[in-house]
């Protein structure tokens, strides 16, 4: 049934749980059947209590997105898999207004799936060691939280986590274009995400599945870009403003393959701290395999590789749905120019969990001596994980990108040598991190290879910790490094930076 957003959202009972796609940087989201859900509330005060689930964050910082929610009231639970996006969300939870939990992004997908499949939840061995394993938290983040939504299990002597199901009574979800005959499908957008999982979900509980399209037409579409059936779908919405992204309405490039032409390096990964780090990572990356970067920093690994004419040496993955074409930087990251693959996040996650990354780089707000890295909860603000987690397990090699300290950090290259002009007011290696998103002790029982790389150090996982394997030109040891951490990591005659890294940096700042 087509029909207008105040009549589709008016179907959202109070206490309803609610499950949405969408991405940051306005992917795939249904702002407009968010927009008129947030009116309703604050005109009516309905619906109440309503619980929130999301996989990948979404928003705008500035209300938009989830951020619809965040009227006390308005909803009493979260499971979210970031919840960056939403600052509004945060200072609900920050002040135990609702009931907040974050869980691995690839988990609520694909417990979305196993949802909608009528499956007893999601079996998996993504989250062991980390705050989402019960003995950790099992992803509670307030006190108000009561329900215990995973639980250790037990198969043929291998523990594993299960993620439980639960109903789904409204999904809301977005597509391009709905045809004459009632499918929906996503040739023009950036991403396809969780939206049939979300769908399915919905409707296997019962529940109503509700979707906002750019164009209805009075064609049929080609096959093979439905994603979303009708038989799938109890109401749409046709909202012809649709903006693809938060970037502009529609930019033909992030949904046709094409060759990427050779785009301006961005300004952030051209000097200072940031490009130090993100060339250095480069350097790390072999050639012939598949790559997945992070948000922040890890992303502008892939500038350094476009620097260094290394843009064809990988095939380039994000846990959006996305492999090949090259990843946006930015509010945009999670789209991509000319992808050479667009099909779910629920299958990407099954692919990454399959073994498919042989390198990520990754960030990092803590690090402590076991090797363990956080995310997820910093000063006591929830971030959630996004694809953390799944990526950090699964990928063979591991490059953990951030600078040595944050908060003012100020640094410089100087006649080859890297100069610090002002140290950072927070430290990120720590006694103990605050909370656990990526465990050291289990990557060393898997095997897997672990570097950190900073501005002036790169370390290296063993088996007894951290060990401080490189230092920048300029660098000393006890002055620039050991002072700024809270414990000793293992040190046996640490080689040299590069000095030509260094300089290039330097170069590349003032062409």
């Amino acid at each position: 049934m087509v029909t207008s957003a105040d009549v589709a959202v008016a179907s959202i009972p109070t206490g309803a749980t609610v499950a949405i796609t969408g991405a940051g940087g306005g992917i795939l989201e249904p702002e407009g059947l968010l927009t008129a859900l947030e009116a309703r509330f604050l005109g009516a005060g309905e619906p109440r209590d309503l619980t929130v689930v999301y996989a990948l964050g979404m928003g705008d910082r500035m209300g938009g997105g989830t951020g619809r929610f965040a009227h006390p009231g308005m909803v009493s639970r979260v499971i979210g898999g970031l919840w960056t996006w939403s600052p509004e969300l945060r200072e609900l939870a920050r002040r135990e207004q609702l009931e907040a939990y974050a869980l691995p992004g690839g988990v609520i997908s694909q417990l979305f799936r196993e949802i909608g499949a009528r499956r007893p939840g999601l079996i998996t061995t993504v989250g062991l060691g980390t705050f989402a394993d019960p003995r950790c938290g099992g992803g509670r983040f307030t006190a108000r939280g009561a329900a215990e939504l995973v639980e250790l299990v037990e198969f043929d002597g291998q523990e594993y986590l299960r993620y439980k199901p639960f109903r789904v009574d409204v999904a809301l979800v977005r597509g391009d274009t709905m045809d004459r005959n009632g499918n929906i499908g996503w040739a023009g957008e950036a991403a396809q995400l969780d939206a049939t999982s979300v769908a399915q979900a919905a409707r296997a509980s019962g529940g109503l599945v509700i979707a906002q399209v750019k164009n209805i037409s009075d064609g049929v579409l080609d096959p093979h870009v439905v994603h979303l059936p009708a038989p799938l779908v109890d109401m749409v919405v046709e909202v012809p403003g649709q903006w693809q992204t938060h970037d502009g309405e529609y930019d033909d490039r992030l949904c046709r393959s094409g060759a990427p032409a050779p785009d301006a390096i961005s300004a952030s990964s051209r000097s200072g701290a940031r490009a130090i780090i993100a060339r250095r990572a480069a350097a790390e990356v072999g050639r012939g395999g598949v790559l997945n970067v992070g948000f922040g920093i890890p992303s502008l690994v892939i500038d350094a590789l476009v620097a260094a004419g290394r843009s064809e040496d990988n095939t380039v993955l994000i846990e959006q749905g996305i492999i090949g074409g090259r990843p946006l930087s930015g509010d945009l990251f999670g789209a991509a120019i000319h992808p050479e693959v667009v099909h779910s996040s629920t299958t990407q996650f099954d692919l990454i969990n399959g073994g498919l990354i042989d390198t990520t780089c990754l960030g990092m707000a803590q690090i402590d001596a076991s090797g363990s890295v956080n995310v997820s909860r910093i000063a006591g603000e929830i971030n959630g994980p996004g694809g953390f987690v799944e990526i950090s397990q699964s990928a063979d090699s591991v490059i953990f990108c951030g600078t040595f300290t944050a908060d003012g950090l100020d640094v410089d290259v100087v006649a080859g040598r890297l100069c610090i002009r002002r140290e950072g007011r927070l430290r990120k290696f720590v006694r103990t991190v605050e909370q656990v998103t990526f465990s050291g002790p289990h990557a060393t029982a898997r095997g897997q290879r672990v570097l950190v790389v900073t501005e002036r150090a790169v370390f290296r996982l063993v088996d007894g910790g951290l060990e401080l394997v490189e230092v920048a030109p300029g660098v000393d040891i006890e002055r620039d490094i050991l002072s700024h951490m809270d414990f000793v990591p293992l040190i046996d005659s640490p080689a040299q930076m590069d000095p030509d890294l260094l300089e290039s940096v330097a170069a590349c700042a003032v062409s």
